[in-house]
């Protein structure tokens, strides 16, 4: 019995010197280094244009340059008219006046167009349906520029149209 407490003791003490000897052979170093800066880095920041009432018809953006000597930033607004007159004519049809409403959109030749071909023209001073249609005929030049059906009728220039499998010029008039 006492041999193997002296052969567990000698195993015990072998390991502990053998770890002994490996914590003793741990390398160190050490790094040095060193960083010089002249100068503050450039930095130019774009100033928030915060845009987030829906009820002001506007556009923000904003932007910034920075080169090593200056820089320079800003921001603006821009206006959104198509966006007014979606408002103005919203709120003009909301009281009632249903005629003065859709004359405001009829300013857009889009909105023009889109009615006439629906049958349902745009007011002409006042006047609503088939007189204001005998109207416009009448004044084609008080139309938004670039209304189709009067641009068609003055075009002087001839147009292809399909007939028979190929093209034939057609110049506006009866066939």
């Amino acid at each position: 019995m006492r041999r193997r407490f002296a052969f567990l003791l000698v195993i015990a003490l072998s390991v502990i010197s053998t770890s002994a000897q490996t914590a003793d052979t741990v390398t160190s170093s050490t790094v040095s280094s060193s960083t010089v800066v002249d100068k503050a880095p450039p930095t130019a920041s774009s100033p928030s244009v915060v845009v987030n009432n829906s009820d002001i018809c506007r556009a923000g953006s904003s932007a910034a340059l920075q080169t090593s000597l200056f820089g320079i930033s800003g921001g603006l607004t821009s206006r959104d008219e198509n966006c007014e007159v979606l408002k103005l004519s919203r709120a003009v049809y909301g009281m009632g006046l249903k005629v003065a409403g859709i004359s405001l959109l009829c300013a857009d030749f889009r909105v023009w167009d889109a009615l006439w071909m629906a049958g349902t023209p745009c007011p002409y001073l006042g006047v609503i349906g088939e007189e204001a249609r005998v109207q416009w005929l009448a004044n084609p030049d008080k139309a938004p520029d670039g209304v189709m059906i009067f641009v068609e009728q003055s075009s002087a220039v001839k147009r292809k149209v399909w007939s028979n499998d190929e093209y034939d010029e057609y110049d506006g008039s009866e066939r």
